[in-house]
């Protein structure tokens, strides 16, 4: 089959490699669509941290935002999953420690991460392999689009669950990239006043144009309290901001990684008794992302500007805009192209 691979920092090329079995416990998906996202862009530049740590190393198959078809069952699997659209969760934990028995199998030290960490394949390519466990399935409410949104729908839910925003609350979302939009969708669809703050207006048009009004730069945030801030950026000054500007006893989420240190002086959160929480990964947030955008309280199909084939998913990599991309940040993948 024709798989992806990045065989190092700026060299990825498509290759025939073995398609991979249904092993015992597994299913082979028949991939139809894959986002691309910043994860695999630093893996095809070289900056990612896994590479340096040692979770991860070249050759690499990447693409953990996913969904396809299951084409085949291994031994152990329930056969009803044959000929299901789905999607699944990335993180892959050793399902024996502590972790994995208490439901944060997403931190288990052991753990594979789909196109990501471990050397577990990922889905950039004809078939995927993913443990049945991991699967979700996919209502025919939910298109190929949004089957490939419900990884990082699932992100951004959680980082609004942990806002614990509801009806009439003041939402302020740094970073206007994939997940800060989908947190602001997920947001409003709880009631929230979403506000996003961006780098200039042209940042910004594409919030504007989903109908978020309330659309400011750091030089025209205005002064006002904030419920709860979601930092979902790669500006490292940006976490200092979200605990100098969220009103005193609520709550700042970070989900964003920047490729240097912030630097946050905890004495932000503590005089002012704040919650601060981190958010990893979409696990718990998959079924509610699918169920939000089953029944249309969600729509994120906007966000994705274009949908290419294999061949063209590294000159995507390598920072290339497809021909005739629309306004949003994320380009899709079809392998069967």
């Amino acid at each position: 089959m024709r798989a992806l691979v990045i065989i190092g920092p700026g060299r990825a090329e498509v290759q025939e490699v073995e398609p991979p079995p249904a092993a015992p416990g597994q299913v082979v998906v028949d991939v139809e669509r894959v986002g691309l996202c910043g994860t695999d862009v630093e893996f095809f530049t070289g900056h990612m941290s896994y590479l340096h740590s040692g979770e991860a190393a070249y050759p690499i198959r990447i693409g953990h935002e996913w969904c396809g078809t299951v084409g085949a069952v291994g031994a152990g699997v329930d056969g009803s999953w044959l000929g299901r659209r789905v999607t699944g969760d990335t993180m892959l934990g050793c399902r024996r420690c502590a972790r994995c028995r208490d439901g944060r199998q997403h931190v288990c030290a052991d753990r594979f991460e789909i196109g990501v960490r471990g050397g577990f394949p990922g889905a950039l390519a004809e078939r995927v392999a993913v443990p049945a466990t991991a699967l979700h399935a996919l209502p025919d409410s939910v298109d190929d689009t949004l089957g490939a949104l419900v990884e990082p729908g699932g992100n951004a839910l959680r980082a609004v669950r942990a806002a614990q925003v509801g009806e009439g609350d003041r939402l302020l979302v740094l970073g206007p990239g994939t997940i800060g939009l989908l947190v602001a969708l997920f947001g409003r669809a709880r009631g929230a006043e979403v506000h996003l703050m961006g780098r200039d207006d042209r940042d910004l048009a594409l919030a504007r144009s989903l109908g978020f009004t309330s659309t400011w730069t750091a030089d025209t945030l205005p002064d006002l309290p904030f419920d709860a801030v979601v930092d979902a950026s790669t500006a490292p000054q940006l976490p200092a901001l979200a605990a100098r500007v969220v009103e005193p006893g609520k709550r700042v989420v970070y989900i964003g990684l920047s490729s240097a240190p912030s630097t946050l002086d905890t004495r932000a959160l503590v005089l002012k008794d704040v919650t601060a929480v981190g958010v990893l990964s979409a696990s718990a947030g998959l079924a509610g992302t699918i169920e939000a955008y089953a029944g249309g309280a969600v729509d994120a199909r906007p966000l994705v500007a274009a949908t290419v084939g294999l061949d063209e998913a590294a000159a995507v990599l390598a920072g290339e805009r497809p021909p005739g991309a629309g306004p949003g940040p994320k380009v899709h993948v079809d392998p069967r192209r």
